[in-house]
């Protein structure tokens, strides 16, 4: 359990995912939206984009940002913008091995932690009807890749390599190790 004296983190996201795990590993944290126009297609370059949009906000605290992509063979898969392109993501990644791709910036105004976590995400062969059922239950919307692992879209998953929690939205592994490094006992680890 967190120490009752943890300055919350900031989080410079309004991902209910990585809401979601940091409320389950109980580390104390507020949001902020972070103020950060992404421009390229680097998820570190994001992570820490965003980090720094809320710095000035953070009264020294820790703030945490992060941004999370969908790579297969040198392509970058965005969020699906309609059932169709949900349907050519997942008959794309059918069969296939991709990365799953996070930037995670752990920063103050005297230091930057700066990172990148990969994991392997592999498909089973998906059938039409696989990719037709998946697209019907609207999980894909708002999420990279146009699949969500932790919900139905597990059942399109063969294999993963790596921090299951990273293909969620938030590397766990590597922010926790940072956390254990940068304030052992603080936020309950270390």
């Amino acid at each position: 359990m967190a120490s009752a004296a943890a300055a919350p983190l900031l989080l410079a996201s309004t991902s209910p995912r990585r809401r979601e795990i940091l409320e389950r590993l109980r580390i104390p944290f507020e949001v902020v939206a972070p103020r950060y126009e992404e421009t390229e297609e680097d998820p570190v370059a994001h992570a820490l984009g965003k980090a720094r949009s809320v710095l000035a906000e953070a009264d020294g605290r820790p703030v945490l940002g992060c941004d999370t992509e969908v790579v297969c063979n040198g392509r970058v898969y965005g969020k699906p913008a309609g059932p169709e392109e949900a349907e050519e993501m997942l008959e794309s990644l059918a069969g296939r091995t991709h990365e799953v791709v996070s930037g995670l910036a752990l920063i103050t105004p005297a230091w930057e932690e700066v990172h990148r976590e990969v994991t392997h995400v592999s498909f089973r062969e998906l059938t039409p009807r696989d990719t037709a059922w998946y697209v019907a239950s609207g999980e894909w919307e708002g999420r990279a890749g146009g699949y969500a692992i932790q919900g139905q879209g597990a059942a399109l998953v063969e294999r993963i390599e790596g921090d299951y929690l990273n293909v969620v939205g938030l590397p766990v592994a590597l922010l926790v190790r940072l956390l254990v490094e940068r304030f052992p006992g603080t936020y309950g680890f270390g």
